[in-house]
């Protein structure tokens, strides 16, 4: 079962907007050490920015898939395929997130992975309009039911 923050829209909003706000001002600090060729800090933020993605939005998504989004395909079955498609975007996340711990210990800090970490943001960013949407749905729902 999933905690009540995550089956209010207001509240999984605010959870969203804070991890997302510190990814995209650590992929900003990354592009600016970039930018300046300063390699060796770009590469400690490029670290602190995937643990951050690994440890917070990626951790949330599990926890969504364990508890949330169960219990939303079984209590809606309407939004299934809403379902299937957020857990298709957590999917994406776990393969860009991969994809940069394999370019950081193969090539180190480049513009490539400088981009996958936009292309993160821009997935996370869609993805949580979507859930929120959908999260939205169910509680009007649960309000008409009550009533």
């Amino acid at each position: 079962m999933s905690g009540p923050a995550l089956r209010k829209v207001d509240s999984h909003s605010m959870i969203h907007q804070a991890a997302l706000g510190e990814a995209r001002e650590l992929t900003d600090v990354l592009e600016r050490f970039l930018v300046r060729d300063e390699m060796e800090r770009a590469l400690e933020v490029a670290y602190i920015t995937l643990e951050h993605w690994e440890s917070r939005t990626l951790q949330h998504a599990q926890s969504e898939e364990e508890g949330l989004y169960k219990e939303i395909a079984e209590s809606h079955s309407e939004l299934r395929d809403h379902v299937i498609a957020l857990t298709r975007d957590h999917n994406l996340m776990r393969k860009l997130a991969a994809e940069i711990k394999e370019l950081l210990s193969r090539e180190g800090v480049t513009k490539k992975v400088l981009e996958r970490f936009t292309a993160l943001i821009m997935v996370d960013e869609m993805h949580n309009h979507d859930e929120e949407s959908m999260i939205g749905q169910t509680e009007q729902g649960a309000k008409h039911a009550a009533t």
